[in-house]
């Protein structure tokens, strides 16, 4: 049995505003056998573009062709792989925390040591917005997983690269 080794790249694209972008892009990671782990799509500086980041993961020996095939998609006006750069990257989250008033302060230290925000508060729950890298998030999330989480909502990563220039 061979074991494919998987790496975990973010890209970003700069796309036109039209309808089925979306389904043409996600179809070169499918059939290349890519997993989209997240995908943020918002408007651009210029409105009729958009700007796609996607974190995804899979075979490193293909990702090239994914790039390749990207910039050839007839509304892809640039595809960068942000992979190996210095880029700025952000992502938030909201978390609601099933609280028993003997885990309540608990809980709010280690929301005060991420610096989440508690955005609701009940006899029951507390609601948390998270933001951060991904990888702080993922930390503040493995603490509160020994208590009972609700609900969980992730943003999926966002990136710009911190050299000058149009990304």
């Amino acid at each position: 049995m061979t074991i494919i080794e998987q790496d975990t790249h973010t890209i970003s694209l700069f796309v036109r505003n039209q309808p089925g972008v979306l389904v043409r892009v996600s179809l070169v990671f499918s059939r290349r056998g890519f997993n989209i782990d997240s995908l943020v799509v918002s408007p651009g500086a210029k409105g009729d573009f958009s700007r796609m980041t996607i974190t995804c993961s899979g075979n490193p020996d293909t990702f090239d062709q994914i790039i390749k095939q990207l910039t050839k998609l007839v509304d892809v006006v640039h595809a960068i792989d942000h992979t190996d750069e210095s880029v700025i990257e952000t992502e938030v989250a909201l978390v609601k925390v099933l609280t028993p008033l003997e885990h309540r302060t608990v809980i709010l230290q280690i929301a005060e040591h991420y610096k989440a925000k508690v955005v609701d508060y009940s006899n029951e729950s507390v609601v948390l917005r998270l933001h951060g890298t991904t990888e702080k998030l993922d930390y503040c999330l493995e603490l509160l997983r020994q208590y009972e989480i609700a609900e969980l909502v992730r943003s999926g990563k966002i990136v710009m690269a911190r050299n000058v220039g149009i990304t």
